[in-house]
This record gives structure tokens, C-alpha cells and sequence, in this order.
């Protein structure tokens, strides 16, 4: 198989298990954690490095609140089986880089993988995100190439794939709506706490031997699970968070 036709199917394979990957994130933090030492840190730095992890990961939900905010009904969406596109998107944060949405995420998972303050782990995370995405980014755009032709390829010329170039904005017509991202994006802030409650509760237990329930994460945590809770419900059970032409 040339190399050509293996990344694209491998990169669609990704695609379609690309919810899995969080769950893999989870089971090596436990080792990673185990065998970290933390005995070195002083409160500053662990303080210093918490405030780094959440800011990462707080940058990365705005960029994809921001992508889905502003982005019409066909583009954006959260198929996950094939890719799906009945046409581009190529104002707003998509004028400045081509995958806003893997950005994001990838800024989201590192900002919890930071958290472990273990840098080996950090810079394994970082290479496997760019691997991983870069196949998944690869098989994307031979499906936009081929469904839209000179039109994807011309603006694929002019705007990078991960790295935004700001002088490249163009204003898109569609207002952010806050509705698209309660309704679209509360199961990944969830995760996200989680995500950060976990490695707190797992790191305090490994040092001391016992769990702490009543820690700053577990009530971040709570309140994360009823908003995301509310949200489900006004999705699934009302008409609140609905907007005609939006994905």
C-alpha cells in the first residue's frame, strides 16, 4: 500500500476512535503518577505549573467554543464515523488555521497532562498528539480535496493547518451563538474536569496513602456534573438550545 493511501486510512481510522484516545490518556497517567517524584516541588512551582495546565486547557475549550460558536449547520460537526462536510468554512477562525477544532483539543488534553507535573510524560503527550492528529488532519483533507477541489486546495495554500496566523482573519458572517456551545460542548468540559479531578485525587493518594474527597477538584468536579447535567436535559427534553442553521 503506498504511504499515501496507509496515512489516509489510518487517519480515518483515527477519526472514527478518536473518543477512545482520552481513556488511553487515563490509564498511562497511572503509572506516570506512581512513579513521578514530587518530593523536589515546592508549593510555588506546583502552584506555578496548576495555573500553566488550566490556562492550556482553558485556551484550548475557547478555541473550539469559538470554532463552533461561529461555524454554520454542515461544517464542524461531531460525526463520527466518516467524514462529513456539505461545505467549507473559510472566515472566522478558520481564515487563520485550517483544524481550529484539533487545536483545541489538543490544547484541552495537554493542559491535563501538565498537570501530572511529570515532563517526560509531557513531551510523549505532545509527540503522540502530533502523530496522531497529523494523520487524522491528513485523511480529512483528501476528503475536502476531493469533494471540493481547487476551492479547498487554494484556501488550504494560504491558511496553516495548527499554528494560527492572526494576520489572516478574515471576519466571518455568523454571530457566536452560546446556545451551539452550551448544547455542543458541555460532555468535553465535563471530561475535561474529570480529567484534572482524577490526577489530583490520584497524585494525593500516592503520597499519602489515603484519599481526600474534600478537595478544591472534587467540588469543580460536582458542579462541572450538574451543568452538564441541566445541559443534557434542556438538549435532549426542550427546544432552548436549538438555533435553525447551526449544527
Amino acid at each position: 500500500m503506498a504511504l499515501l493511501h496507509s496515512f489516509e486510512k489510518s487517519g480515518n481510522i483515527f477519526f472514527r476512535y478518536r473518543g477512545q484516545f482520552p481513556v488511553i490518556l487515563f490509564l498511562l497517567a497511572i503509572p506516570v503518577i506512581y512513579f513521578t517524584n514530587y518530593s523536589w516541588m515546592s508549593e510555588i512551582t506546583e502552584l506555578a505549573l496548576t495555573y500553566i495546565s488550566v490556562i492550556l486547557s482553558f485556551f484550548g475549550f475557547w478555541i473550539r467554543a469559538v470554532s463552533i460558536g461561529t461555524t454554520p449547520k454542515g461544517t464542524s460537526g461531531r460525526n463520527t464515523k466518516s467524514q462529513v462536510a456539505e461545505s467549507l468554512n473559510r472566515t472566522g477562525i478558520y481564515s487563520m488555521v485550517r483544524h481550529p477544532l484539533y487545536l483545541g483539543n489538543s490544547l484541552m488534553w495537554i493542559g491535563i497532562v501538565v498537570f501530572t507535573f511529570n515532563l517526560y510524560f509531557v513531551l510523549l503527550v505532545i509527540l503522540a498528539f502530533w502523530l496522531y492528529y497529523e494523520r487524522i488532519m491528513f485523511a480529512e483533507e483528501r476528503f475536502l480535496e476531493r469533494k471540493f477541489g481547487e476551492d479547498y486546495l487554494d484556501w488550504s495554500k494560504k491558511v496553516p493547518a495548527f499554528i494560527p496566523c492572526y494576520r489572516k482573519f478574515i471576519k466571518g458572517e455568523i454571530p457566536f451563538s452560546s446556545k451551539t456551545v452550551f448544547r455542543r460542548e458541555y460532555s468535553g468540559v465535563l471530561a475535561t474536569v474529570f480529567g484534572f479531578a482524577f490526577i489530583d485525587h490520584l497524585r494525593f493518594y500516592f503520597i499519602n496513602g489515603y484519599f481526600e474527597i474534600y478537595r478544591l477538584s472534587t467540588y469543580v468536579l460536582i458542579a462541572a456534573m450538574v451543568l452538564a447535567l441541566i445541559l443534557r436535559t434542556l438538549k435532549h427534553h426542550t427546544r432552548l438550545l436549538n438555533e435553525e442553521d447551526r449544527s
